[in-house]
């Protein structure tokens, strides 16, 4: 991404999109995220949603004296979007990591089925500013972020893949010369049974200082009447996409891996 000018096309192409038809191909993705990655998954047009996430930020290794990372402290993520129609959600994140406040837009472009495939594309994109980042030569309290992304998901049966390269403008606020960069991530969902799932995600980031490894995800997915609950493992305690796209400083080993969970909640007013 070379700047703000494709951010602010992608939001407006999307905007434009009218909202679903009533036969529009079941979601192929049961929600609107693996544990980071976005999926192309939408709520109906006129409801929200919200969202509470957590990555406890001791590792699991530390073991009884810890509670297994469950005492903390942690890292929170809150979230709210909006659907004005079937396939457009604009949304809103905060974390504590550094202030990070994101605000959102995405769009599903294009679903539909083939036989026994179903397959969904979409796109997002997104702006973040760390208003807590730690003051240096090089670090600004408000320095932005951009991102953008294409999403691809197909489903066969039970089983839902989805691919997610995301072009990021300025990855490390770290560096006086924002620079752009790539990733690709990588996710898949077995859904053994209507309320219960297994995921997995992988985010390939360009290896860069401080955040030498990728990001690596599992977890089960538990769904209500309303709720979406993912309890994950990773490598990874850091959770808006500006933050959990460049890498993290925390190998694959089983004594790096942490607890983590995301629920969200879709509301009707």
């Amino acid at each position: 991404m070379a700047g703000r000018g494709p951010i602010v096309g992608l939001i407006v192409a999307m905007a434009a999109l009218p909202s679903a038809a009533s036969t529009q191909a079941p979601e192929v993705f049961e929600s609107t995220q693996s544990a980071n990655l976005p999926t192309a998954a939408m709520i109906r047009g006129g409801l929200w949603m919200f969202e509470i996430s957590h990555r406890f930020l001791p590792p699991i290794s530390d073991g009884v004296d810890a509670f297994w990372g469950l005492d903390g402290p942690v890292n929170n993520r809150l979230g709210l979007a909006y659907a004005p129609s079937d396939r457009v959600m604009i949304g809103v994140l905060r974390s504590n990591f550094d202030g990070n406040v994101e605000f959102n837009l995405k769009g599903q472009l294009l679903s539909g089925s083939v036989g026994e495939w179903r397959y969904q594309i979409g796109a997002m994109g997104g702006i973040g500013f760390n208003f807590n980042a730690l003051e240096t030569a090089d670090v600004e309290n408000n320095e932005s972020q951009f991102y953008g992304q294409a999403i691809a998901n197909v489903r066969w049966r039970d089983v839902a893949l989805g691919v997610v390269p995301t072009g990021f403008r300025n990855p490390r606020i770290e560096d006086s010369d924002p620079v752009n960069t790539f990733a690709v991530g990588l996710h898949g969902q077995y859904y053994a049974m209507r309320s219960l799932s297994v995921l997995a995600e992988w985010n390939m980031s360009v290896e860069s200082v401080d955040y030498p490894y990728d990001a690596v995800s599992a977890g089960l997915e538990i769904r209500t009447r309303g709720h979406a609950f993912k309890l994950v493992l990773s490598n990874q305690v850091r959770m808006n996409p500006t933050q959990f796209l460049v890498g993290t400083p925390s190998d694959y080993g089983a004594d790096q891996l942490r607890i983590g969970f995301n629920i969200t909640r879709v509301l009707s007013f």
